[in-house]
């Protein structure tokens, strides 16, 4: 039991933080692009309750995780944006998903940064180096779930920008069965094709970008 609320307590900040950020920068980007929906309903917002699912965010993770799903699935609460209010929607829709993941990234950036500085001062509590890891971890899972190229997932949204608009109008029919669709690719272990290479590509670049901070460091 001690173990288990240990590792909640790990978990808790990193996943409060990829969550509230990763929804306020699709709703910023939206405003950004032109659609105010989101900021007028006070979503582009830090506080992790304006984005908190209670079903999505807590049930189905805690429910994953006790009994002992190797993926453990979860989403926020939408953010509310009116993609007929971007100043150019098909365009901006691409602009705007990816603005989720793209705040992930910089988070699992600042985390591993984090963590490198833990290590360069010799600050052996392992719960401060442990929650650095799982910072990363948590928005690296995050930003490789969403970019996949699924609606309603961000990368839905971007394959769908992309595409002719013939087939992306199809495309976009998938939506209403995308989370069923997801939960067979995890059930069959299939998802895992996308997120490890995904991951993958994202520690590499995260390793490039701290590599100055390493020497500079050591």
């Amino acid at each position: 039991m001690d173990q288990l609320i240990q590792k909640i307590a790990v978990f808790a900040l990193p996943v409060l933080f990829a969550i509230t950020l990763h929804e306020a920068a699709h709703a910023y980007a939206a405003k950004y692009f032109g659609d105010a929906t989101a900021y007028l309903q006070g979503r582009m917002s830090l506080n992790p309750v304006k984005h908190i699912d209670l079903v999505g965010t807590i049930i189905i993770p805690a429910v994953l995780f006790f009994v002992g799903s190797p993926v453990l699935l979860g989403y926020a609460k939408p953010v509310p944006i009116d993609f007929g209010k971007l100043r150019k929607p098909k365009r901006d829709m691409a602009w705007v998903a990816l603005a989720g993941p793209a705040a992930n990234f910089v988070m699992a950036l600042m985390w591993l940064i984090f963590f490198i500085l833990l290590q360069a001062m010799h600050v052996d509590e392992a719960f401060f180096t442990e929650m650095a890891r799982a910072g990363v971890y948590i928005n690296l899972i995050l930003l490789a779930f969403n970019l996949f190229p699924l609606p309603p997932l961000d990368g839905g949204r971007v394959l769908t920008s992309v595409l002719p608009h013939k087939y992306a109008y199809k495309f976009a029919q998938i939506e209403p069965y995308g989370f069923f669709i997801v939960l067979a690719l995890v059930y069959f272990n299939i998802l895992s094709l996308w997120m490890v290479p995904v991951r993958a590509v994202a520690e590499l670049l995260l390793s490039l970008l701290v590599s100055p901070l390493k020497i500079l460091l050591t």
